[in-house]
This record gives structure tokens, C-alpha cells and sequence, in this order.
């Protein structure tokens, strides 16, 4: 059994936000691979279900996000789970909008979710890694993620989410380099192979010079041209 956390914020007020794309994906994830409807337990909203053979259960904490990890830990310590065994969605202003990077352990680089998760169960658990960008300065960041996502974000914040859905059944089996490939498939799509040929080159010949204004046209044959070269 796995645990996968997506992190965000309760409310209405919360739900477009940038700090809220955890949510997002588990949302999306849950209604595409047929999960249980979601239900309060832990202190958050439990969905269970499965990828393949993989039992898999979907956590969106309802602490608010610095205390995420309550939520985390109580459910961990239910389903009698190690740190490995749980995966934690958030996101990441460190890396450009629409990528995606999936990783395991380390630290909490500021991010205040991950910081209270770290307190309740350590650094060694997995985590992806869902950029959203960055602000350009630090003062700037909190505002930032607890704005909402643009619509000029619309189309990859989309993708992303759909991609992580698509790519879900692989990462359940910790195929991470497959279900990152899901992702740029929607993110990123290969292009097409057919397209329209470009013309063929110009002749490298020189043009005919346009006769001066008012001359008469010239209507000697070629041998007639060079002949009259030499002379």
C-alpha cells in the first residue's frame, strides 16, 4: 500500500491557487482511475483505490498548509507505513511552470507543507515536484502561491494535470522515468512527421539583365550572341 499526499489549502478562497496544485492532481487522478468517493479522515479527504495491482491511498490534508504533516503522520501511523511508502504532490517555485520532477528524500527548501511533514515523519519520503515558477523575489513568494494560477496558465496547468493522471499507474510501480514521460507527452506532444516540403532552391544562375527602357528587344539566337562578342 502506498500513501500519496497532495498539498493545498481548504476552502473555496484556496482552490485556484498556486499552493493548491497538489489538490488539483490528486482530484484529477481520482476521477479518472475510478478511486471511492472522497470522505474525512485523518483531519483531511481520503479517496482509496487502485493503479493496476498497486493500492493506493489519496490524501488531501484539510490542516492548512503549515500543518500539513498532522495529517500525514496520523495516517501513516493508521495504515502502518514507512516514510518510503508515501509520495507527497506540491508545488515548486524553483522550477518553471509545467515542470515536473519526481524525487526522493531530502530537504524542505522553505516550503512550509513539507517543512511540517518533515517534523511529523522525517525527510525520507518521495516527492513530486510540480513547478509553478517563481515571483522574482523572495518577499514576493508568499503572495505568489497563495494567488491564483492566470489564465494565461490555463493550458499547461491542464496538461500537467492530465499528464500526471496518465502517468499515474507507472509511478505506482516506481517506474518514475515512464510516468515523467507521460507528462511531457501532454506537456510537450512530439511533432508530427509530416509537413509541408520546403521549396526547392532558386536556380544559382544569373538572371537575364531587363532590357534598358525604350531598346528594342533582342532577338539574336546564342551562337548569333557569341559571335557577335568577338568581334
Amino acid at each position: 500500500m502506498q500513501l500519496w499526499v497532495g498539498l493545498g489549502n481548504p476552502g473555496s478562497k484556496y482552490a485556484r491557487n498556486r499552493h493548491n496544485i497538489g489538490w488539483m492532481a490528486l482530484d484529477r487522478m481520482a476521477a479518472d482511475h475510478g478511486f471511492a468517493p472522497w470522505r474525512s479522515k485523518f483531519q483531511g479527504q481520503l479517496s482509496e483505490g487502485k493503479f493496476g495491482s498497486e493500492k493506493v491511498m489519496l490524501l488531501k490534508p484539510e490542516t492548512f498548509m503549515n500543518l500539513s504533516g498532522q495529517s500525514v503522520g496520523e495516517a501513516m501511523r493508521f495504515f502502518k507505513l514507512e516514510p518510503p511508502d508515501i509520495t507527497v504532490f506540491h508545488d515548486e517555485i524553483d522550477l518553471a511552470p509545467a515542470k515536473v520532477r519526481v524525487k526522493a528524500g531530502g530537504g524542505h527548501a522553505g516550503h512550509n507543507g513539507l517543512r511540517s511533514i518533515h517534523q511529523h515523519i522525517g525527510p525520507h519520503y518521495d516527492r513530486v515536484r510540480l513547478g509553478v515558477g517563481h515571483p522574482g523575489h523572495k518577499d514576493r513568494v508568499p503572495g505568489y502561491v497563495l494567488s491564483d494560477f492566470v489564465k494565461a496558465d490555463q493550458d499547461w496547468l491542464d496538461d500537467v494535470i492530465r499528464g500526471i493522471s496518465d502517468g499515474a499507474p507507472d509511478l505506482a510501480t516506481g517506474d518514475s522515468g515512464r510516468f515523467l514521460n507521460a507528462v511531457a507527452l501532454r506537456t510537450a506532444p512530439p511533432r508530427s512527421s509530416t509537413s509541408t516540403p520546403k521549396p526547392a532552391p532558386a536556380s544559382k544562375s544569373a538572371p537575364e539583365p531587363d532590357p534598358a527602357p525604350g531598346a528594342e528587344p533582342d532577338t539574336r539566337n546564342p551562337l548569333q550572341r557569341l559571335v557577335d562578342k568577338f568581334r
